[in-house]
């Protein structure tokens, strides 16, 4: 009997051999004359075959109605080797598209918006970018919508902040990545005692001779200060992502205090503009992301600690907790010609952006997760630099698009305080104008 069972599996597995290969007949044949050697009813045996042969037939038509093609992918050069094991691992899974080629490039989430827009048809067909070039990717045409059938796994699994970052208009344009794209304090806990407010941060390092680094002159982290006191700057884009409409109130009463703070700051003699904890020297405390972790741990070693943006007191008397911007990852799939590549495209970003890949992703990366069930993982939750951060996102907007103009005007903004033209002593007056020139700039990029 066993010899019996035995002929038949090895029918069968001649089949699937042979089917795939397009000779099922021959292997038919074979598995009858086997079965009737054996002493096995070869009608029996060639029917079970038949019927296998036919699976294989339709499985094999299937793979190959996916097409044929090259796929190009474009990540960081810290996550290519990463992006590289996990892509093999997708493929072996999904011998359906194994007509596919992958490619996976070194083009780092700064650059790759640049790139993309530059030559849109040379660009890569799968790529990670940071959330505020969308409307500009989404503009040049190198952004498909997200897959109709993976928008509401999207928008369930992740992080409001991050999806929001991945919407341009009321349309899903991006599969996100993290959640650690903002900003905190990292600090010398043997320097600073008490690192909840920033006249306490800025005493400490005063007393010790230490230094204070945060960079007043980005538009990235002076809105920390604005934001603090309730002021708006925000954009509105269309579905194609242009800008309809600016939403800008810095020329208030609210924006008074922030910037006078930013001021105040400015003349502390602890205080050094910047947020690279690399080139910060005798530093005590420093505002700056997740990406210089290693380096805060090397720097502060044992007296290493992080926490959320400090409070500051007004010029009104009024405690206000700093805030800023939230920042993000995307992975965009650029639009296709070919329907059947664009699905793959699809299903592939939707694999790499997923909880299981994400996780992944930070235990060997360290990049923070915007999906939900993988930011409540143990690991991440140990994590103290993204749990400082996962604070401090509480007290923050998600960056949203923003014209490419406002971040030079920014600049020039805190560049007038660091240069001493704005100072403590400067007329409110004065200060209001500069806030008013500032404001209806910003307003005119949208008109």
């Amino acid at each position: 009997m066993k010899k019996k069972v035995l002929a038949v599996l090895l029918s069968a597995a001649m089949v699937l051999g042979l089917a795939a290969c397009g000779s099922a007949e021959q292997a038919a044949s074979a598995a009858v004359d086997a079965a009737e050697d054996a002493g096995v009813d070869t009608a029996q045996v060639a029917e079970v075959v038949e019927d296998v042969a036919d699976a294989v037939a339709d499985a094999t038509e299937e793979v190959e109605d996916f097409g044929t093609g090259e796929i190009k992918i474009w990540v960081a050069d810290a996550v290519v080797d990463f992006t590289n094991a996990k892509v093999a691992d997708f493929m072996a899974a999904n011998p359906q598209y194994a007509g596919y080629t992958v490619t996976v490039e070194p083009v780092g989430e700064g650059d790759a918006a640049g790139n993309m827009i530059t030559d849109v048809q040379g660009g890569a067909d799968i790529y990670a970018f940071a959330q505020d070039q969308i409307a500009r990717l989404v503009t040049a045409g190198a952004l498909e919508e997200v897959a109709p059938e993976n928008v509401d796994a999207v928008k369930s699994q992740n992080d409001a902040g991050a999806v929001g970052a991945a919407t341009v208009g009321s349309t899903l344009y991006a599969y996100p990545l993290t959640s650690d794209n903002g900003y905190f304090l990292y600090y010398d806990k043997s320097v600073v005692s008490d690192p909840s407010t920033l006249e306490g941060i800025l005493a400490d390092c005063e007393a010790a001779g230490k230094s204070f680094y945060m960079e007043i002159n980005s538009g990235w982290y002076q809105t920390a200060f604005f934001f603090a006191t309730g002021c708006d700057l925000t954009y509105e884009t269309d579905d194609q992502g242009n800008f309809t409409k600016a939403n800008v109130t810095y020329a208030s009463d609210n924006g008074l205090v922030a910037f006078k703070k930013m001021i105040e700051l400015n003349e502390s003699k602890a205080f050094q503009n910047g947020s690279a904890i690399g080139e910060a020297t005798n530093c005590a405390a420093i505002v700056d992301g997740t990406w210089d972790s290693g380096a805060a741990q090397d720097l502060f070693g044992d007296n290493y600690a992080c926490a959320k943006l400090p409070t500051f007191k007004g010029a009104d008397g009024k405690d206000y907790q700093m805030s800023g911007f939230g920042g993000f990852k995307l992975l965009g799939v650029k639009p296709q010609d070919d329907e059947l590549k664009l699905m793959v495209c699809d299903a592939l970003a939707a694999y790499l952006s997923s909880e299981e890949v994400q996780l992944a992703r930070y235990n060997e990366v360290g990049w923070g997760p915007s999906n939900l069930n993988a930011q409540q993982s143990d690991a991440v939750k140990a994590d103290v630099a993204l749990s400082a951060l996962a604070e401090q996102l509480a007290f923050t907007i998600p960056q949203g698009q923003y014209p490419g103009d406002y971040w030079a005007l920014a600049t020039s903004l805190g560049d007038s305080v660091r240069s001493g033209e704005y100072k403590s002593s400067s007329s409110d007056d004065d200060l209001m104008k500069a806030l008013q020139d500032f404001q209806d700039t910003c307003i005119s990029y949208a008109q």
